[in-house]
């Protein structure tokens, strides 16, 4: 009896042993496999959505810098301005006041330069308006010429224009165009126009702001009033720029070194 019941629990523990060892079936490894894809999908969605973002913010974030940065470019262009003349057809040549003011553009001297900033060497400006791409509203252009003194300008002076009870002349200048090496200061403008704080020709008369300048010297201000093409609250906009101009040399008169 001893060795049946040994031989009936030697042929029972087999079949118990491999009950109790564990095991994964193809249907857990294939439920496991597609959970694992359904996270990595997620996970790489979330990451495109957030780098998406960050684009688009940073894309904003630029385009508010360079706005405030031009922005800030015409100012100093406008305040740098400093008195310079040129001799008409060379030297000798007729003497006129280098300051060209239209209401779609200027030709001034400044002592800011957008390469050297304030440590450079005087440049001819050329502020003026041209349209933007495909039909989208206008752009403000600057053009940077070296000045070398009012014989070197001169070859760029057309003529020159008298000014009623002076004897001072005012410089004529071809319309510039955009080139190469032209910087767009403000683009997608809906418009853009130039005016200037002349003095009154009446006695004790106050200044007013007229849209071309036509006076003795320079003026005592420069506005350019800019609107953007379509509004966006989510940007920074381009806005109205008015720079005051402290000069107070008088053309007619010549000024000498005491030392």
């Amino acid at each position: 009896m001893r060795r049946i019941e040994q031989k009936a629990t030697d042929s029972v523990c087999p079949k118990a042993r491999s009950r109790t060892q564990a095991g994964v079936t193809l249907i857990e490894v294939t439920i496991a496999v597609t959970l694992l894809s359904l996270l990595s999908v997620g996970m790489v969605l979330a990451l495109r959505v957030g780098m998406s973002a960050y684009s688009k913010t940073e894309a904003k974030l630029m385009e508010n810098r360079r706005v405030a940065g031009a922005q800030r470019i015409v100012q100093q262009e406008l305040e740098g301005m400093m008195p310079a003349f040129v001799l008409c057809g060379g030297a000798p040549g007729t003497r006129a006041v280098l300051f060209q003011g239209q209401p779609q553009g200027m030709w001034m001297v400044s002592t800011f330069s957008l390469q050297q900033g304030w440590r450079g060497q005087a440049q001819i400006l050329q502020l003026f308006v041209i349209p933007g791409d495909e039909n989208g509203g206008v752009r403000l252009v600057v053009n940077e010429i070296p000045y070398t003194g009012p014989a070197g300008a001169g070859s760029m002076c057309t003529g020159t224009v008298s000014i009623p009870n002076t004897i001072s002349r005012l410089a004529q200048f071809p319309a510039p165009s955009p080139g190469p090496r032209s910087f767009v200061l403000a683009d997608k403008l809906a418009f853009c126009h130039f005016t200037y704080y002349t003095p009154s020709n009446l006695l004790n008369g106050p200044p007013s702001w007229q849209p071309a300048w036509a006076s003795k010297g320079w003026p005592m201000a420069v506005r350019i009033e800019m609107a953007p093409l379509a509004t966006d609250p989510s940007r920074l906009q381009p806005i109205t720029v008015t720079a005051p101009i402290h000069l107070r040399r008088d053309p007619e008169k010549k000024y000498v070194d005491l030392y």
